[in-house]
């Protein structure tokens, strides 16, 4: 039991408190940015912050204390639309009010002004893309946003290549000239925001992690169709499960619009000709997709890998030392620098999900463990083992975990997942005593990693976005960090001209 103390002693643990000024000031900014409190007074009395915070949590169907609990701090820092809750503020109030007692009021489900566009007919125009979707990705993405509305309503949207369109999209970095309120904040927090009728204009954070297939980062079609319907000019929806709502949510497999979504693009623009509405669904939505990028992409391959575009959902190497990189559907084999064409992921695993969220090689028993949602598999090359997959519980381990790897001081798997990290034994396939552990342990990482991976000589290697950190457990610190793209040989992404000075190990 002391071997499997020595992780936490040699990584010096320290726990960071917050300080309880900081989190107050945090959350009535929080609050003044969304419209709960007003910007324009310099103090806010005890009883109106009280009052602000109730309001909050009721419209975010949480217990409604008053006072900053645990999940009411988490809720205020999850993602979500950066649209304020206010200039909706008391319409959206009384909804939620009526909605709670059985009236559904029929009116003011958009801008208290009255705001719409008083044609049917509205084009659109994409002027940027982001760093790590192609072109031709974020134009299906965005295209099947704006069919989305149109299935359910009078609406009919146009693409334009060029010239003055109705809705411009457009992905900036921090401050962008909408005002100090607007500027975004980076990974996480706000992910975008857009402006009603008849300014028309929808803006994303370019530092966010954009993704289509991928249940690591956010999905870009969603966030666009939230946005879109704010250029429509609704307001934000108190219906949990409603798309108008201001909390991104992953995509389900069931309708993609709720009745209050429907109810509220249907008072502006009215129903569909013959009155046709039409449901997407996220299953139906996810086949699509895959469809598409097979169809444009067959191979996925090209002198540069897909993933080398900037994220990618997991990597790991296997028993010759060869390094696998896993995004969506497909992974890619490197070995002495040279990338292989990217390959179906059950090709060569049968039986393993899409999209995996976490994968590590055990020396131990030469196995491969992948990790998705509440599953984990375990292969031995290519044959998945007798029991498996488990359900992540039955190990004591997290759902959806965000990165693993095999830490050889202790001869066992480490698994990230938020603020905490977890210690396997592979032999008993259970977490040891006294884990999980706060991620402080480990100095200098930050949380939400994508992956990570022992590379010869020992050195660990951990990757978030398109950051890397190379760990040394000799020294039990952080020695190097950059752009793994740029810096990383090993990870596939250099032509045989662009390999000098690069970080070989």
């Amino acid at each position: 039991m002391e071997m499997f103390m020595l992780l936490s002693a040699l990584l010096c643990i320290q726990t960071a408190v917050s300080s309880p000024i900081s989190t107050a000031a945090q959350a009535q900014g929080f609050l003044e940015r969304y419209g709960y409190l007003h910007k324009e007074n310099e103090s806010h009395s005890t009883a109106e912050v009280k009052s602000a915070i109730r309001e909050f949590q009721w419209l975010s169907q949480l217990p409604v204390t008053g006072g900053l609990d645990r999940v009411t701090l988490e809720k205020m820092r999850s993602p979500r639309c950066g649209v304020q809750d206010a200039g909706s503020h008391n319409a959206w109030g009384q909804r939620a009010s009526s909605i709670f007692i059985g009236q559904h009021l029929r009116k003011k489900r958009y801008t208290q002004t009255g705001e719409k566009w008083h044609k049917r007919h509205l084009t659109y125009r994409i002027m940027n893309w982001p760093r790590n979707l192609s072109p031709s990705q974020v134009n299906v993405a965005v295209k099947t946003a704006f069919q989305l509305w149109s299935n359910v309503s009078g609406l009919i949207f146009q693409e334009l290549q060029h010239g003055p369109a109705d809705i411009r999209l457009a992905f900036f970095e921090g401050e962008h000239n909408d005002g100090t309120g607007n500027a975004f904040d980076g990974p996480g927090g706000a992910l975008a925001h857009a402006f009603f009728p008849f300014r028309g204009e929808a803006h994303f954070d370019m530092s966010e992690r954009w993704t289509l297939s991928s249940l690591k980062g956010h999905n870009l079609f969603l966030v666009t169709a939230h946005e879109i319907g704010h250029t429509l000019g609704l307001v934000h929806s108190p219906v949990r499960h409603a798309l108008m709502s201001p909390y991104y949510k992953k995509m389900g497999s069931n309708s993609l619009l709720s009745w209050d979504d429907i109810t509220a693009v249907q008072q502006l623009y009215g129903k569909p000709a013959g009155d046709s509405v039409q449901h997407l669904t996220g299953r139906a939505l996810r086949w699509a997709m895959r469809d598409w990028q097979i169809s444009q992409d067959p191979k996925g391959g090209s002198l540069t890998p897909h993933y080398c575009q900037g994220f990618f959902d997991a990597v790991t190497m296997d028993v010759n030392g060869t390094v696998l990189v896993f995004q969506g559907h497909h992974f890619w084999t490197v070995s002495n620098g040279r990338v292989s064409d990217a390959l179906p992921l059950q090709m060569r695993w049968p039986q393993l999900s899409s999209a995996i969220e976490a994968a590590a090689f055990s020396p131990l028993d030469s196995k491969l463990y992948f990790f998705k949602g509440r599953r984990v598999w375990r292969y031995s090359g290519s044959v998945l083992d007798p029991g498996f997959p488990m359900k992540s519980h039955d190990l004591g381990l997290p759902n959806h975990p965000e990165c693993a790897f095999f830490y050889q001081p202790l001869g066992r798997m480490v698994i990230f997942r938020g603020s905490q990290y977890y210690v396997l034994n592979p032999e008993s396939l259970s977490v040891e005593p006294y884990y999980p552990r706060a991620l402080q342990d480990w100095k200098g990482l930050p949380r939400g990693l994508n992956g990570a991976l022992t590379r010869p000589g020992g050195k660990l290697y951990f990757f978030k976005d398109q950051q890397y950190w190379r760990f040394d457990p000799g020294k039990l610190r952080i020695t190097a960090t950059g752009r793994w793209t740029k810096r990383l040989l090993w990870i596939g992404c250099h032509t045989p001209t662009s390999l000098q000075g690069n970080d070989i190990l």
